[in-house]
């Protein structure tokens, strides 16, 4: 367990499954007190509900990222509760894959909102008061997807390009105070794919799924930058299976 000293005060969006429950139970075994942000309120409250039963610290918020809003709320009842925030962790994001052609354009507004502005709302709602207290950490989860662009996920990789473009002109920008990291996942467990409405695009990831690393080895991999001394940046980690090639 990490010692009361130690223990941060951490904001989890998109917490409700996939790799955010799985980051707020690791993070809440370490000793972290933890905010689960997400839309789907029942399965907040179960998770909050195991992870104190296990002795951990968690507190759940409903939460769209998609509203600054709904962030700064969110924030502040994180604030109201411990006092500060150490690290937010803007984990929510959606995969409706599909090709451009298919002229989805309801799912790529859905995609730019929550993946992009997602993210621009959790680094808006926190910023001021980590300035404010010259210390704190931004995560922003992006995808091996922001590196290399594949068929049927433009849009997806697009607003995962932009997702460490952002992280990098924040990380210039805040100097030697606050922390900046992008995590990056390759092919994870997860739900995601269910969310794909177009059925070749779904098939694909289905079947691309297959030799998937389970989402807790991007909550260690979390857990790590999150861990490392003040002067220390995490400013990028990659995971993958070893198996994968891409």
């Amino acid at each position: 367990m990490t010692s009361p000293i130690q223990s941060k005060v951490i904001l989890i969006t998109g917490a409700s499954s996939g790799i955010g429950a799985a980051t707020a139970r690791h993070l809440a075994s370490e000793g972290h007190r933890v905010v689960l942000g997400a839309r789907r309120t029942g399965r907040l409250v179960a998770i909050v509900s195991e992870l104190r039963a296990a002795g951990g610290t968690a507190d759940c918020f409903a939460l769209d990222v998609t509203s600054l809003e709904s962030m700064r709320e969110f924030a502040a009842f994180a604030e109201d509760i411990h006092g500060r925030i150490d690290v937010i962790i803007n984990n929510a994001g959606v995969m409706p894959l599909s090709k451009l052609e298919a002229l989805k354009v309801d799912e790529w507004n859905q995609m730019i909102d929550v993946n992009i502005r997602g993210v621009l709302h959790g680094i808006a709602a926190v910023l001021p008061g980590m300035q404010a207290r010259r210390a704190g950490q931004i995560i922003n989860i992006s995808s091996i997807g922001g590196h290399a662009v594949s068929p049927t996920a433009a849009v997806y990789c697009a607003t995962k390009f932009a997702v460490g473009a952002i992280s990098e002109g924040l990380r210039q920008e805040v100097g030697a105070d606050i922390r900046v990291s992008v995590i990056s996942p390759g092919v994870t467990t997860s739900d995601l794919a269910e969310s794909i409405s177009d059925p070749v695009a779904r098939d694909a990831m289905r079947a691309f799924r297959q030799e998937a690393i389970p989402a807790e080895a991007i909550a260690r991999a979390i857990s790590f930058a999150v861990g490392q001394p003040a002067d220390v940046d995490v400013s990028e980690i990659i995971v993958r299976p070893t198996a994968s090639a891409y």
